[in-house]
């Protein structure tokens, strides 16, 4: 089972993806928006997840999907979040 709840990517080329950050299993479920500038490139080899942009928890995967989705589906509602955190 994958660690990664949603993924897709961005016009402008990034991946946006929400991935579970606690074990398959355990409870309460917690996850992240991430933002990854490096998805398709050379350095993506390299590993490690980028800052998280946004977190929640909740007491499955669909419950902390369906919470951070609305923020993960639309490039804009991701600029947002990534100017808030500084990630621009």
């Amino acid at each position: 089972m994958s660690d990664i709840l949603y993924e897709r990517t961005m016009a402008s080329g990034p991946v946006v993806r929400i991935r579970r950050v606690t074990t398959p299993g355990a409870t309460p479920v917690r996850a992240v928006i991430e933002l990854d500038r490096r998805a398709g490139t050379p350095r993506a080899a390299a590993g490690g997840s980028p800052p998280p942009l946004m977190a929640v928890e909740g007491s499955s995967d669909a419950e902390v999907t369906a919470s951070l989705l609305p923020f993960a589906e639309e490039d804009s509602s991701v600029a947002r979040l990534a100017a808030q955190r500084g990630s621009r």
